[in-house]
This record gives C-alpha cells, structure tokens and sequence, in this order.
C-alpha cells in the first residue's frame, strides 16, 4: 500500500532509508521499524483528522450525547427555522433526541406558512427550566436571549452567520461571510455525503430529506433576497446542491402565501405618512395589530426611488416599534437606531448595516423614569440626523 498520503515523499524516504539501516543492524533495526509504525500511525491519524469535515465533527458531537435542545433566535425567520430543522435531521441520524425551540413569535405570513407547509414541530420558550436538555445548540444566533434565563444558558455548540462573540462549550462554527447560517448545514450534509432526492420518494439512511432541502433553500433565498445581496459564492453552491432535493410545490406555497389585508393597509400608511430628506425616509404607521407589519412596511418604502434607508415606527401594546432598511452605504442601520435611542430608559436597538430594529416603551418615551422622554417628532429629527452621520 503506497505511504505518499500518509506523509508524501518524505515519508517514503525515511522508511527506505530504514530498511537499509535495519539490514546492516539487525537489533537496532527492530528498534527503528517500531518507531517508524509509530510515526506513520500517527500520521495516518494526522491526516484523517484533517480530512474529516466540520460536519461530520458536528455529528459526531450529536451522536455522544442522548438530547439536545436545538434554539432559534426570538421571532425567527426561515433561515433560523431551516437550520433547526438540519439540526434536528441531523441528530436524528446521530440517534439523538432533538427539541426545537424558539422564543418570541413566529408572525411574518412567511414564517407561518414556513412551519405550516413543512409541518414543523416547534416549541415556544418563556423560560430556560423549559429547555428539555442541558445540551443547547444554537442556530442563526450566536447569544441565548429573548426569554427569562437566557443569560445562564451555555451552549453546546454555535453555528451562524452574524458577528457577535458567542461560542459554544465543545463547538463553534460562525462564518460571518456567508449570506446565510442555511448555507452551513448545507455544506454540512454535502460533505457527510447526503444525497439528495426526488421529492416523490421516501428518505433513507444516507438521504437528505426533503423538508429539509426545502427549508435550507428558502433559508437561503429568504436571507440574500433570492441570491441578490449579501451573497457569497458558498449560497451558490450551496443551492446547485439542494435544487434537485427541493418539492417545488411546497417551495412556491412558502414564498407566496397568502398576504393578511393590514399588511397592505400598514404598507400604504408608510407610503402615505412618509418623510423624505434628501434620501432618507421615515414614516409612522400608528397603531398595528401585528407587528411584523412594520418590518414588510420599511421593505416597502425602500423600494422608493431616491430613498437609500429608510426607518418606520408603529406602535403595539405600549410599545414603539423601530424597523429600519438601508442599501447606502453610509448608513449603518443597525448603529443608527442604536444611536437615535440610546437616550430613553429601556430601549433597545441594533442590527447589521442593511437592516436593524428597535424597540421603545411608550411610558419611557413619554417621560417616565430618569429621563423627560421624547416626543415622535424629536424622535424623527434623530433618526434623521443618525442616517446623516450626525449623531
């Protein structure tokens, strides 16, 4: 059997040079080939842990525990959701429990067609006492938040694609380059060798479902606008892979459900209410009954000509809602709304550079505790002044 891959030409030299030492010395020779098989063992072991991928490392870790506990971020959106599914896929293979989670709400007509279509399984968290394993994987994220005890969670393992500086006890895998955390699990079923299949057919040991295929494709679509922004050539490969496995039917009922009617009334009081300065907008749409309206509004507004970031507000249940949008690049979102807020009592903001969000109490923006709180019209010169860099 030839040495080169065990250790190259290198290799190969030293045990000819060996096996001439061994015959001019017998005894020492011994000595040698022992030292030798040694050395080579050990680079055989060297290099079948360099070959082995990061996602059979991932199962491996899954396959030495008996449960895990899978966490979405609050409010999660497909790509979270389709990467809790690959978890899950994947540990079932592993022969270990798995329990989604997630806290927060899922509202985005999407989101709920998401778990709808793909007949998802998931479980609302208020608490940490309710995760069902200590084992916590978490995916799309990188630090537990949203419910009561979030703080005293350690993560077995991390996999995402935002920056931030969490990490897992045993694992973490965060590639702040791709456009999506979906494209890691895809990469992760490619390379344990997973096929994928007609969407008629029934998976097998070996197969990637086709749920999931389906999930981690909208996961991707979802977070780089149908592979417009954001992208890295990874997504790409990342959806020549899935296609094939992908139930298109399913794909098009996901991506075109049904739209509830206040969604277009929220959209059209952005439009309406809007507040152009030179390219920046705001808008304040009033009261809403879902909240997730005010994100899809901000989407809407940006698609304006002229307007490079944009920022709508709304109010639900005592709260203020902040969403904003941004393709210029002088303007960081998420650094925006963080700046615009960081004045009133309790509220909180961020988000990356093309989108953020950010939440105010309506009682702390009225006055309420140390601060004289801020009026909707202060809060607007702000904003604006925060897209114009002079916060």
């Amino acid at each position: 059997m030839p040495l080169v891959a065990a250790g190259g030409d290198d290799l190969r030299a030293a045990v000819d040079t060996t096996a001439a030492f061994a015959l001019e010395n017998p005894l020492l020779g011994v000595l040698a080939v022992v030292v030798l098989a040694v050395v080579v063992s050990g680079a055989g072991w060297l290099a079948l842990r360099l070959r082995r991928s990061t996602g059979h490392r991932f199962r491996r870790l899954l396959a030495s525990r008996d449960e895990i506990a899978v966490l979405m971020h609050p409010n999660p959106d497909p790509d979270a959701m389709s990467c809790a599914l690959a978890v899950d896929a994947i540990a079932d293979a592993a022969d270990t429990d798995a329990t989604m989670y997630y806290a927060g709400q899922i509202r985005h007509q999407q989101n709920r067609a998401f778990e709808t279509v793909l007949d998802l399984d998931f479980e609302r968290l208020d608490d940490a006492s309710e995760l069902a394993a200590e084992d916590v994987v978490l995916v799309d994220h990188n630090t537990p938040r949203g419910f009561s005890g979030a703080d005293g969670v350690e993560p077995l393992a991390v996999i995402d694609h935002h920056p931030g500086g969490g990490t897992g006890r045993r694992f973490t895998d965060v590639r702040t380059d791709n456009g999506a955390c979906a494209t890691i699990f895809a990469e992760y079923a490619q390379s344990m060798g997973w096929d994928t299949i007609d969407p008629d057919e029934e998976a097998g040991a070996g197969d990637l479902p086709t749920d999931v295929a389906t999930g981690l494709i909208h996961g991707i679509q979802s977070d780089t606008k149908s592979l417009t922004k954001g992208c890295s050539p990874a997504e790409f490969e990342a959806a020549s892979y899935l296609y094939d496995g992908v139930d298109q039917d399913a794909l098009d009922r996901i991506a075109n459900p049904e739209v509830d009617a206040e969604i277009l009334e929220v959209k059209a009081r952005a439009i309406t209410n809007r507040d152009v300065r030179t390219a920046f907008a705001f808008s304040n749409v009033g009261t809403v009954n879902n909240a997730d309206a005010i994100p899809q509004a901000a989407d809407e507004l940006l698609r304006l000509e002229g307007v490079t970031a944009v920022v709508v507000a709304g109010e639900k249940e005592g709260t203020v809602h902040l969403s904003g949008r941004s393709r210029d690049d002088r303007v960081h979102m998420g650094k925006t709304l963080r700046g615009a807020v960081e004045d009133i009592p309790m509220a909180e903001a961020g988000g990356h550079a093309r989108m953020g969000g950010g939440q105010i109490s309506l009682e702390h923006m009225e006055g309420i505790g140390p601060s004289a709180g801020m009026t909707m019209p202060e809060l607007t010169d702000r904003l604006f002044d925060a897209m114009s860099g002079d916060l």
